[in-house]
């Protein structure tokens, strides 16, 4: 199981390296300074911030009650005064981190004394919150077998919906020197419950249970409830308040996670210690996990296009290559022959080269385009012919080696690929003007490949198709990624989106494309689609439908339907297909397979645009 904050490095280093950042107060001195006369208690601990005023500081015989012990990755136990103080800023709760596996038992009545420290799982370049911990510690067992403290109940009632206060900008946007307010934001809710023994009662699934052995429910079933069950995140500042993640202290060898999908419940009263962690913030770890009852939830079927419908469609593939089990394969053809009902034109991402991430220099992707077109024919498909520019290798970003590529399928016998001087990876396709109609210079090319923008990143693949005598230019994207990019529970509020910037790039560089093409034309038809790898509220789709050159048909569904991805609990969209303004008429399904559920074929939903050109 994946850790939830993993330590690798000595604690004398990890020491160093929070003074060098600022998290820990003081000097190297007070680090190692003198134990403090006065009985130290877990709230004077936590204070009422996110940083320790203690911290850097040695304590000694701090007793609590051990509400949870962890063997495995960080591990450590979480302890409790029972006598808490009339603060609710404070938390009661704390992690003695051991580094070896704990020798106490929950129930456990003990002293601790150790060095306090904040520990920023991810490292402090991650944004991330820290947690307040006692390391190196010292503990002597007083009693066993006590009652635990009572769990403080997270509801609907209890979690505030207002997400984070705003960040102080003498301190470049940082909340962690700002007062807790409890009862005003969640995320300070949250951080006063730190450590503290928690529970949930009945609640509903909004992300389903991944390969780390976890999953997300919020506890607020009403908040921006997408229609098959999820919770939508629908623009910046409905980051989604009733999120929680849920891990389980049990070893994985010992009792095996439950498998849920989205629109399932965890039933009955989950309850342990809430922690912090790089990979969601604030995460339940039971020591009481609830049932998992499953819903109905069942992966959708588009409808057939009609035979003067052009049905195009968009499918990242998650890095197939042919060293993929067949089954991937197999999965992936059903999924376009059934789901998506066979559309005249996919536009793939992430099609790797012929082995993978094998890092040899191969660009080729023929082996893996063969496997994959033929799967779609057995599984009762059309023969799908395909187009694509083999990238330069390591150019484009993504899994070393892997060399992905967007790539066009189409369907010969319903539509046709206009070849005009295949492009290279290097090569720029233009627009020019023939018998007043517009026309690519390079099809399949890739437009403006040299421009800065698309270092290190995919670049765009267009294509001129004709369908019933008309033409239609399409634009398979792969936007850069959100790498980088700081967490919605990140110390900086708003939270730093770095890789917003490249993004905005590529979408002004597509943007005026589509631009020239519409200046050859004004009624071209043109699509724009693909893994934009951004939300359709983002500055990037305003870029892309700047002018009024594109139009992202994701908005044409109800906001309850649009998504294409499930992140930490949030269902969002990053995956778009976009009309120019000729297409004034089409159907658009959002065709959820795989986002919501543990058994994925990839991580994202396909989508699907039917229109008349």
């Amino acid at each position: 199981m994946r850790s939830s904050h993993p330590r690798s490095a000595a604690v004398a280093a990890l020491v160093a390296s929070a003074l060098a950042t600022g998290l820990l107060a003081g000097s190297a001195d007070a680090a190692e300074g003198a134990v403090s006369a006065d009985p130290i208690r877990i709230h004077d601990i936590q204070g009422t911030t996110r940083i320790s005023p203690l911290v850097g500081k040695q304590v000694a015989d701090v007793e609590g009650i051990v509400t949870g012990v962890r063997t495995y990755g960080s591990r450590g136990f979480w302890m409790q005064d029972p006598d808490a103080d009339d603060n609710d800023a404070t938390s009661e709760g704390v992690f003695v981190f051991t580094n070896s596996v704990p020798t106490v038992a929950v129930g456990d009545a003990v002293k601790v004394s150790g060095l306090v420290g904040e520990y920023v799982p991810g490292g402090a370049a991650s944004g991330n919150q820290s947690v307040t911990q006692i390391s190196k510690p010292a503990v002597t067992v007083v009693s066993s077998g006590n009652a635990l403290p009572e769990a403080t109940a997270i509801n609907e009632y209890t979690v505030p919906a207002e997400y984070a206060p705003a960040g102080d900008p003498a301190a470049a946007g940082s909340i962690n020197g700002l007062a807790l307010e409890p009862s005003r934001y969640a995320l300070d809710y949250y951080e006063a419950l730190e450590g503290m023994n928690v529970r949930i009662g009945t609640s509903r699934v909004v992300g389903a249970t991944d390969p780390h052995a976890e999953l997300w429910v919020t506890v607020k079933g009403w908040e921006n409830t997408a229609k098959r069950g999820g919770t939508i995140y629908g623009s910046y500042e409905s980051q989604n308040t009733g999120r929680l993640q849920i891990q389980q202290l049990a070893p994985l060898a010992q009792q095996p996670f439950p498998v849920a999908n989205v629109g399932d419940k965890l039933t009955g009263t989950t309850e342990g210690p809430l922690d912090f962690n790089q990979f969601g913030g604030y995460t339940l770890v039971a020591r009481t996990l609830g049932t998992v009852k499953a819903g109905t939830l069942a992966p959708e079927k588009t409808k057939a296009q009609a035979a003067n419908e052009l049905a195009v469609a968009t499918y990242n593939v998650e890095n197939l290559d042919p060293t993929d089990p067949q089954e991937k394969f197999d999965n992936l053809a059903k999924a376009v022959v059934e789901n998506l009902a066979s559309p005249d034109v996919v536009a793939l991402e992430e099609i790797q080269d012929d082995n993978g991430a094998k890092n040899d220099g191969t660009v080729s992707a023929e082996q893996t385009l063969t496997k994959f077109t033929a799967a779609i024919t057995a599984a009762g498909g059309p023969a799908y012919q395909w187009r694509t520019v083999n990238p330069e290798n390591n150019k484009d970003g993504g899994e070393p080696g892997g060399n992905i590529r967007q790539v066009f399928l189409f369907n010969p016998a319903r539509v046709s690929f206009t070849e005009r001087a295949p492009g290279d990876s290097a090569t720029a396709t233009g627009v020019v003007k023939e018998q007043g109609k517009a026309a690519l210079t390079h099809s399949p090319g890739r437009i403006d490949p040299a421009n800065p923008a698309w270092a290190d990143s995919r670049k765009p693949l267009a294509g001129e198709f004709v369908f019933r005598g008309k033409t239609v230019f399409v634009i398979a994207n792969h936007f850069g990624s959100k790498g980088g990019d700081e967490g919605l529970t990140s110390v900086h509020q708003p939270p730093v989106r770095s890789s917003e910037t490249k993004r905005l790039l590529q979408a002004q560089a597509v943007n005026g494309f589509v631009k020239e093409l519409l200046a050859a034309d004004k009624n071209a038809n043109v699509i724009a689609l693909g893994d934009i790898n951004d939300f359709e509220f983002s500055a990037t789709a305003y870029a892309l439908a700047d002018g009024g050159a594109l139009y992202p048909a994701i908005k044409s569904l109800p906001k309850a339907e649009r998504y294409s991805y499930v992140y930490q609990g949030n269902a969002q969209v990053l995956d778009q297909i976009l009309t120019s303004p000729a297409i004034k008429t089409f159907t658009y399904d959002s065709v959820h397979i795989n986002a919501e559920f543990s058994a994925q074929n990839s991580d994202h939903d396909p989508q699907v645009l039917r229109f008349r050109p």
